[in-house]
């Protein structure tokens, strides 16, 4: 499936939304959200409508207390793309610094308290800037596919947003495979190894195979 630009950075922009926090604005947005993802292709719009249904049905309390569950206490989701490559290490600053580089580069200044490497900022730069922003998604692709397992072993209504991205970006080569299959079983560096995959061995092996 070939994508636009304009279609890649319509898809981005819903994602980025979505995977922000459930805040007032978010759930004010929604009925736009639904309509811009219907109009695109089956296989980036249609893994956002689960999601979309979720947040339309459920209570503000229960989708706040879901997403800081998700997203904040737990690492195996962590949107933070740089985690996953460098851990808790001090690689990971330099890392951080690079993305301030490349956006300040091209005009995004980010608000403070703003982490760089937040999947939503890079989404949301990429949907501005779709050629360097998909080369920081490709880039970090072996920690968007470690999340999108992860989600999806959890049964998150997050996971879709996931698959969705997923789908925008190049087919996995053979070195990423080994890359997701290496997080998945071991987790970043400094992390304990061993103790808890991010994902069950049940979802490994649909790392190594055909992508999604």
């Amino acid at each position: 499936m070939k994508l636009t630009d304009s279609v890649r950075s319509g898809a981005w922009q819903v994602q980025s939304m979505l995977l922000g926090y459930p805040d007032e604005r978010l759930l004010d947005s929604l009925s736009l959200l639904c309509r811009t993802a219907s109009a695109l292709p089956e296989a980036v719009g249609a893994p956002l409508q689960p999601l979309l249904n979720h947040l339309e049905r459920s209570q503000p309390l229960t989708l706040a207390t879901e997403y800081v569950e998700t997203f904040d206490h737990r690492k195996r989701f962590s949107p933070y793309l740089t985690w996953f490559l460098y851990g808790d290490t001090r690689k990971r600053g330099m890392a951080l610094l690079k993305f301030k580089q490349l956006y300040r580069a091209s005009g995004l200044v980010l608000d403070d308290g703003e982490l760089s490497d937040h999947l939503c900022v890079v989404l949301e730069f990429a949907a501005a800037y779709p050629e360097p922003g998909q080369q920081l998604l490709e880039d970090h692709r072996a920690g968007i596919e470690v999340m999108r397992l992860a989600l999806r072993a959890a049964q998150s209504p997050w996971t879709g947003v996931l698959e969705s991205l997923s789908a925008t970006l190049p087919a996995l080569r053979g070195d990423e495979h080994d890359a997701i299959a290496r997080l998945v079983a071991a987790g970043p560096p400094g992390e304990d190894v061993g103790l808890e995959p991010f994902a069950p061995p049940t979802y490994m092996p649909q790392v190594i195979g055909a992508r999604r």
